[in-house]
């Protein structure tokens, strides 16, 4: 069995020493341990995959019938996150998919959502210059026209405004593992992921990347 990827959270920020002394800055993911719940085929579903779930403690009283007919088709106790991997090789359901998977010098990509940082200006939203702080200025940060008045006197669409920021999902692409903790679930990847602490990443191997 060779499933794509892993579910994860993100635990924080540290750094490790490389076997050369060079200082590394690491992303540290609890990955795992999952669980297949679902098993989807070009027959049946129009596609191969296997849908994966996180496995963490739910309360009984959070899950819907419909999730719960779900689970006890598989034979499996509930999880609150799913998310769909492409495998190669035999896959079953109920199969464990461990952060064992991953060997350190592994490319992969992660991805997550990223912090939430409200309504933020044009400045800050879209890196404008804003005008002149100088005494008697009334342009510090506004983002100045937006439109032209006679033709075809309208927003057009896509103008860069301000409005709400962040809280997207992104995808950080080609980075690297560093250290592979399988006792403890933990992987350690070089470099920053997207999201704050407790947010839920998919780390998956990149396409046309390195497998230690």
């Amino acid at each position: 069995m060779a499933i794509e990827g892993i579910i994860g959270k993100k635990v924080g920020m540290t750094q490790v020493f490389a076997e050369d002394g060079a200082l590394i800055p690491v992303t540290v993911i609890q990955a795992g341990p999952c669980l297949v719940v679902q098993k989807k085929t070009t027959e049946k579903d129009g596609y191969d995959a296997v849908q994966v779930g996180l496995v963490e403690k739910v309360s009984s009283r959070r899950v819907t019938s419909a999730i719960r007919g779900h689970f006890e088709k598989a034979g499996l106790q509930p999880v609150r996150t799913l998310a769909e991997f492409a495998y190669s090789g035999e896959a079953n359901v109920g199969d464990r998919v461990q952060v064992d998977m991953f060997k350190p010098g592994d490319s992969i990509d992660v991805v997550g959502r990223s912090k939430g940082k409200g309504f933020q200006g044009v400045v800050k939203r879209h890196h404008f210059r804003g005008g002149r702080e100088s005494h008697g200025s009334m342009f510090h940060r506004a983002p100045g026209s937006i439109g032209a008045s006679a033709f075809p006197s309208r927003v057009m669409k896509g103008m860069r405004m301000g409005g709400r920021m962040g809280n997207d999902q992104v995808t950080v692409k080609n980075l690297r593992v560093a250290k592979v903790d399988a006792e403890n679930n933990l992987l350690y990847i070089r470099g920053a992921v997207p999201g704050g602490r407790n947010g839920l990443v998919l780390v998956r191997f990149a396409k046309n990347g390195k497998r230690g």
